[in-house]
């Protein structure tokens, strides 16, 4: 049992038993709720609004707890559209979720497309019982007379009404609420033992059969004919064709003498009343594939629908087929997609990665590039300066000038460089001499041997002005150790 068959059986259990009770939740619930309401009610009310009824506020209570709408203003359009028809304006919410156009919102006119020209439709019809015995033919023949003029003159002054004043049932604008309309009207009549009635609309009622694959029956109500009431009492209301149309199919009904009914009647054509019709998709199509008119008994009615039901088993069987055949292409069309996607990223996730690998190696190889650039500026730098700091150098005095010191200097690869400097000359003198040599290291000290000292030859804050070769306690001959730094 579909959700919406479910929802109109619990709101026929809920009219059996008194209204809202089928409903009813928690009272502290309510309650809470109910205020609510009432508060929003007086916030957010216009001053022209008209205030809630009680009858209203629990229809609105009712309404949200069906719905689950959060929103109680939302919750009272809906139903001040259908005139707080809580049956109606549900039906039409439950329309709404599963796609089907609101009636509020209605598309296009255009035919029903239901194929009612298929020649192999099953018709059964019952026709009247004839008179029996003298009495009864007597009475027939006095009767045919007047029964004769009073539909001659019925159908005359139908006929001459067409031309004062248009039909009015040619013009359906709210179709809802026509069959809402009759479904009171027949409670009302006949009592709430019927079967469920479908809460929507003809269209809305055939796409339902469509979608889930069943077997629609379609029930017009002729309210001026004879055998109407008798059909309701007798055969619909039944407990055994109560069940049997619950449990086999969706059961649609609507009186011609409303537009939604009558834009029906106009459709499936019928010849007299009670009329049934039973629609199911055929050829990917909904056909009417069961045509049953005339006074039928409950037995007679079943029977005949068993039948209609079991020939067209087939079809049925076949379109379930097909649908659970096309199912499985879309899905497997889908897995499909899906193994593609994953492909896809992965090659997408491979290209990511040699990219990154790619602009890693690039990094790495302009790193090195800017290493090994910087590194050849830098030595190209330390040449410049060894050459200003020879070109600086003061000239070497001769050995017989007594102020001149003789130096040897071992450096650290073992060479041997000897100059003389004058006593009155700094340290930074001596520094930059070796500074400009070639063989030097790029960082250096120069150390005595004995005692073992290192000479201050550059400036610092504590003495900015390095001491002379005389201040430093230098001999006329000396032999001083360049000590390499860079490592350092």
């Amino acid at each position: 049992m579909s959700f919406r068959q479910g929802f109109q059986l619990c709101i026929h259990a809920s009219h059996l038993i008194g209204g809202s009770s089928a409903f009813a939740f928690d009272h502290r619930e309510r309650l809470r709720l109910y205020v609510s309401v009432r508060d929003w009610r007086g916030k957010m009310a216009a001053p022209e609004e008209q205030e809630l009824s009680q009858a209203q506020t629990e229809k609105l209570l009712q309404f949200q707890d069906l719905t689950g709408l959060e929103s109680m203003d939302q919750c009272r359009r809906t139903l001040e559209q259908h005139n707080w028809n809580i049956e109606a304006a549900v039906q039409d919410r439950l329309n709404e979720q599963e796609g089907v156009p609101s009636v509020f919102n209605p598309p296009p006119s255009r035919p029903l497309q239901v194929n009612t020209a298929d020649h192999r439709v099953y018709s059964y019809i019952v026709s009247r019982p004839q008179p029996r015995g003298l009495l009864g033919w007597s009475y027939y023949m006095i009767m045919l007379p007047f029964r004769f003029t009073y539909y001659t003159l019925l159908d005359i002054f139908r006929f001459a009404l067409r031309f004062v004043r248009p039909d009015p049932r040619g013009r359906v604008t709210d179709p809802v609420g026509d069959v809402v309309s009759f479904m009171h009207s027949f409670e009302e009549k006949y009592g709430g033992a019927h079967p469920v009635f479908y809460q929507g609309t003809y269209s809305q009622a055939l796409n339902d059969a469509k979608r889930e694959l069943r077997y629609l029956l379609v029930y017009l109500h002729g309210e001026d004919h004879q055998d109407t009431d008798e059909f309701c009492r007798s055969t619909l209301c039944t407990e055994e064709v109560i069940t049997f149309l619950n449990a086999r199919m969706l059961f649609w009904a609507c009186s011609t003498s409303k537009p939604e009914g009558y834009r029906v009647s106009q459709a499936l054509r019928e010849n007299t009343y009670p009329f049934l019709a039973m629609i199911m998709l055929k050829d990917r199509k909904m056909t009417v594939v069961g045509r049953l008119e005339g006074l039928i008994q409950p037995e007679d009615l079943i029977n005949q629908l068993t039948f209609i039901m079991e020939a067209n088993q087939t079809y049925l069987m076949s379109e379930r087929l097909e649908r659970e055949e096309r199912n499985q292409t879309q899905v497997l069309r889908q897995q499909q997609d899906e193994a593609y996607l994953v492909s896809l990223r992965a090659d997408q996730e491979k290209d990511r990665k040699r990219r990154e690998e790619q602009e890693q190696k690039r990094l790495e190889e302009e790193k090195v590039q800017q290493t090994v650039l910087a590194e050849e500026r830098r030595r190209r730098n330390l040449e410049e300066e060894k050459e200003r700091k020879s070109e600086c150098l003061p000239q070497e005095p001769p050995a017989d000038d007594p102020d001149s010191v003789k130096i040897v200097f071992k450096l650290p690869n073992d060479t041997r460089v000897e100059r003389r400097f004058l006593f009155g000359q700094s340290l930074t003198v001596i520094y930059d001499f070796l500074f400009s040599l070639k063989e030097t290291p790029e960082k250096f000290q120069i150390v005595t041997n004995f005692p073992r000292r290192v000479l201050p030859c550059l400036p610092t804050e504590e003495q900015p002005n390095p001491p002379t070769l005389k201040e430093a306690g230098l001999s006329r001959s000396e032999v001083l150790f360049v000590q390499d730094l860079t490592d350092d």
